[in-house]
C-alpha cells in the first residue's frame, strides 16, 4: 500500500487574525479620533492611514509581532505594539513634514489617534487573552500532553507547559524505559514505560505527544512513531540540545518532495529586504555623521607613519565567498596572507595612533563603505582573516556556520565581550557559540538593539590591542 506523508507548517490562521484585529483597531481609532473633534473621514486621513498601516505592520514583522509559534511575555507583546505604533506615527509626522502638507491634519485628532490606536490594539490582545484563560480554567478547548524521554529537552518543555496557562496545555506524564534513579532530569514524574505510553495513546488518554529522545536514537523514534500510527494523538519531535541550538528550521520543497532545513541563513524572503533596508539606512546615516571625523582619522594616519590610509584585508563573509574588508591601517605592516598574527598586547607592529583607533574600534568605521556596497551588514558576526578561518574551522564545531550571514561591524558576542584577541580556543568557541545564537535568533528589533547596546559595550575591551 502506498502512503504519502506530508510536512505542514503550523496553522497560520491566528497570525492572520491579529493582523486584521490590528488593521481594524487602529482604522476605529482614527475614525472615533474624527468624530470626537468633530472632523470628517477625507481621502487625505484615508491615505495618511494607509501610511500608518505599511510601516506599522513593516515594523511588525521586523520585531516578529504576529509569529505565533514564537510565544513570548504578554508584557513584551505589548511593548512591541507601542514601539511599532510610535515608529509609525514617527514615519507618518516625518513624511507630512517633508510634503509640507502638516497644516492639513488636526495634531489634537492625530494624537489621539495614536492614544486610541494603542488602547484598542492592547485591549483586543487583553480581551483574548482574558477569554483563551477563562475558557481553559473551566477545561475548555485544553490538550492533555504526554513526553517520550526524560532528557534536558523535557524538563524545559514542562516548565514551559506550567509557565504558559495560555497555551492550554495539561502535563499528563514523562514515559521511559529506564529507572528513575538514571533519570536526573525528571525521573520524579515518571509515568510509566514507553509501551504504557502507547497503549495510553490508543485509549486516548492523552491529545498530544512530544518525543524528545536523543536524535541520535534515530532507530528507536522511528520504531515508536511506527507503532503511534495506530492511535489518533499528535506526535511532535522535539530536536536535542545540539540540534536545537544550530536549527533554523523552516520548511520547503523541490517540486513535489518536501524538505525541512537544519542550516541555513535566517534572511529568506522578505526578510532579506528588511535586513538589506536597515543597513543601507544605517550605514549611509552613519558616514553622513562620521565624514568629518573619518577625514580627520585619515590625515593623522597620513602625518603620523608612512603607508596607506586604509588597510583592504580579505575576508570570508556570506557563503564562505572571499571580500575585501576595509579598515584605518592601525600598523607598520599590513599582514593578508596565509599567516596573519593576532595583535597582542604591546604589540611593537601597532602604531601610537592605531594603538587608540584599535582600541576605540574607531579603525573599523570604514567598514560601513562595505555595508553600503552590500559586502557587510551593520550586525552580524566579525569577520576573521582568511588565515585565522582556515585554522579555526578545523577545530570549533559548525564554525563555518558563522558565514551563512553577511559579516557585521558589530555583533551579538562582540557585545557581550568576546572580541579582540582570541589566545585561546575556548575565547573562540564563545565568540562561535553568541554568533550562531544571533543567527539562529535574528529579528531586527535584535539589531536594533545591538546597534544600540555597541555605544556602551562594543567600542572598547579588555582583549582588544
Amino acid at each position: 500500500m502506498n502512503t504519502h506523508t506530508s510536512f505542514k507548517a503550523g496553522d497560520s490562521s491566528s497570525s492572520f487574525l491579529n493582523r486584521l484585529f490590528d488593521i481594524i483597531a487602529i482604522g476605529a481609532a482614527l475614525y472615533l479620533s474624527l468624530k470626537l473633534y468633530g472632523q470628517v473621514v477625507t481621502t487625505s486621513y484615508i491615505m495618511l492611514y494607509f501610511t500608518v498601516m505599511a510601516v506599522y505592520l513593516y515594523a511588525a514583522e521586523s520585531v516578529q509581532l504576529y509569529r505565533s509559534w514564537r510565544i513570548g511575555s504578554f508584557s513584551h507583546n505589548i511593548f512591541f505594539v507601542a514601539l511599532c505604533l510610535f515608529l509609525a506615527f514617527s514615519a507618518m509626522l516625518l513624511i507630512t513634514f517633508a510634503l509640507k502638507n502638516t497644516a492639513s491634519y488636526s495634531r489634537v485628532v492625530c494624537v489621539g489617534w495614536f492614544t486610541l490606536a494603542f488602547c484598542f490594539s492592547a485591549l483586543w490582545r487583553i480581551a483574548g487573552r482574558m477569554i483563551k484563560n477563562t475558557l481553559h480554567k473551566k477545561g475548555f478547548s485544553t490538550r492533555k500532553v504526554a513526553i517520550i524521554g526524560c532528557t534536558a529537552n523535557a524538563s524545559r518543555l514542562i516548565t514551559e507547559i506550567a509557565n504558559r496557562p495560555e497555551l492550554g496545555l495539561q502535563f499528563h506524564g514523562v514515559y521511559d524505559d529506564r529507572v528513575p534513579d538514571r533519570l536526573p532530569e525528571c525521573g520524579q514524574l515518571l509515568h510509566g514505560k514507553i509501551d504504557e505510553c502507547v497503549e495510553s495513546a490508543r485509549d486516548g488518554a492523552f491529545d498530544k505527544l512530544y518525543i524528545t529522545l536523543p536524535l541520535s536514537a534515530d532507530k528507536r523514534i522511528s520504531e515508536i512513531i511506527q507503532r503511534l500510527g495506530d492511535t489518533t494523538v499528535d506526535v511532535h519531535i522535539v530536536p536535542d540540545l545540539l540540534l536545537y541550538n544550530l536549527m533554523h528550521a523552516r520548511l520547503g520543497n523541490i517540486g513535489s518532495v518536501e524538505t525541512l532545513s537544519v542550516f541555513e541563513s535566517p534572511y529568506y524572503g522578505a526578510r532579506d529586504w528588511l535586513k538589506r533596508t536597515f543597513d543601507v539606512v544605517v550605514s549611509t546615516i552613519a558616514l553622513v555623521l562620521l565624514a568629518v571625523p573619518m577625514l580627520v582619522i585619515a590625515a593623522a594616519i597620513k602625518l603620523t607613519s608612512r603607508g596607506p590610509v586604509f588597510f583592504k584585508q580579505d575576508r570570508y563573509g556570506l557563503d564562505g565567498k572571499p571580500i575585501k574588508v576595509y579598515k584605518f591601517r592601525s600598523m607598520t605592516v599590513q599582514d593578508n596572507g596565509n599567516t596573519v598574527i593576532q595583535a597582542t598586547k604591546n604589540d611593537a607592529r601597532v602604531t601610537p595612533l592605531g594603538a587608540v583607533l584599535r582600541r576605540t574600534s574607531l579603525d573599523e568605521l570604514p567598514q560601513f563603505i562595505n555595508v553600503l556596497k552590500g559586502d557587510m551588514s551593520v550586525v552580524g558576526p566579525r569577520p576573521h582573516a582568511v588565515a585565522h578561518n582556515e585554522q579555526y574551522r578545523k577545530l570549533v564545531a559548525f564554525y563555518m556556520l558563522r558565514h551563512k550571514v553577511k559579516p557585521g561591524i558589530t555583533g551579538w558576542a562582540q557585545i557581550n565581550g568576546w572580541r579582540g584577541e582570541t589566545d585561546s580556543l575556548e575565547k573562540m568557541e564563545k565568540r562561535v557559540e553568541y554568533d550562531l545564537n544571533y543567527i539562529k535568533n535574528w529579528s531586527l528589533w535584535w539589531d536594533t538593539k545591538i546597534v544600540f547596546l555597541t555605544f556602551f559595550r562594543g567600542f572598547t575591551g579588555k582583549n582588544v590591542y
